[in-house]
């Protein structure tokens, strides 16, 4: 049984993706990342000398700002700003600069659905642009669970607003970890088969939660290739300029 999208796509089917890095000079790394008509920029100042209070003076410390297209920040948007900020602390090696501060600001430029995983896309790819150290890329997505049982990924607005429930899912790209092989794994599971950020809205069974699981990892290599295509062609064009 096949959902009625009114774009046309499949039910697994991606949004046209986009991504450009170093496109802030003041900013020490930048990106932005398009899926679809949703658009986010990402910014990123530092290592600056100084941890933020209460955080652990032997590593480094990520904050993250979100700015809206418009209006002020209101509690869903503190609420990715927490999301995220965890998010990237999980992938980043913090004890490689300890008592400093790296600072992300994310800028909504256009919301069409998935805001928070192509938020975190944009960041990972600006981190990369900062040099920060990572233990490896992540990419998120976004799947819905619609009213009729079928899992859709990657939505737009209307069909988030539409949907019984969704995940915004973050999974470990490891294939191009900067770690040695030895430490792609946690208690013997190679890392890959893991999963970093799972926020959940509504209501979804258990089996429901695991196919959206099955679904994002799926797509999940997609977005890595999409990746791994862009740092490679950016990285010619880089050389080719110098």
């Amino acid at each position: 049984m096949e959902v009625d999208r009114e774009d046309g796509r499949s039910q697994n089917q991606l949004r046209p993706l986009a991504c450009s890095r170093n496109i802030l000079h003041r900013a020490h790394g930048s990106a932005s990342w398009s899926q679809g008509d949703t658009k986010v920029l990402a910014a990123v100042y530092g290592p600056k000398a100084g941890t933020k209070k209460n955080e652990n003076p032997e590593k480094a410390c990520i904050e993250v700002i979100w700015k809206p297209k418009t209006g002020q920040i209101g509690k869903l948007e503190k609420e990715y700003e927490m999301i995220l900020k965890r998010t990237l602390q999980s992938i980043c090696i913090l004890t490689v600069n300890p008592n400093t501060t790296t600072s992300v600001i994310i800028q909504v430029v256009n919301d069409d659905g998935a805001l928070l995983p192509s938020a975190i896309n944009a960041a990972c790819m600006a981190l990369v642009d900062a040099g920060i150290p990572m233990r490896h890329l992540a990419v998120s997505i976004c799947c819905c669970v619609a009213r009729s049982g079928l899992v859709i990924l990657d939505p737009t607005k209307l069909e988030e607003q539409n949907m019984k429930a969704f995940a915004y899912l973050v999974f470990p790209n490891s294939v191009h970890s900067v770690l040695p092989e030895g430490s792609l794994s946690v208690q013997g599971e190679p890392i890959e088969n893991g999963i970093i950020t799972s926020v959940t809205h509504g209501v979804m069974s258990v089996d429901d939660y695991f196919y959206c699981l099955e679904r994002g990892r799926a797509a999940s290599t997609k977005l890595s290739d999409f990746l791994r295509r862009n740092l490679q062609q950016q990285s010619t064009d880089s050389s080719k300029a110098g």
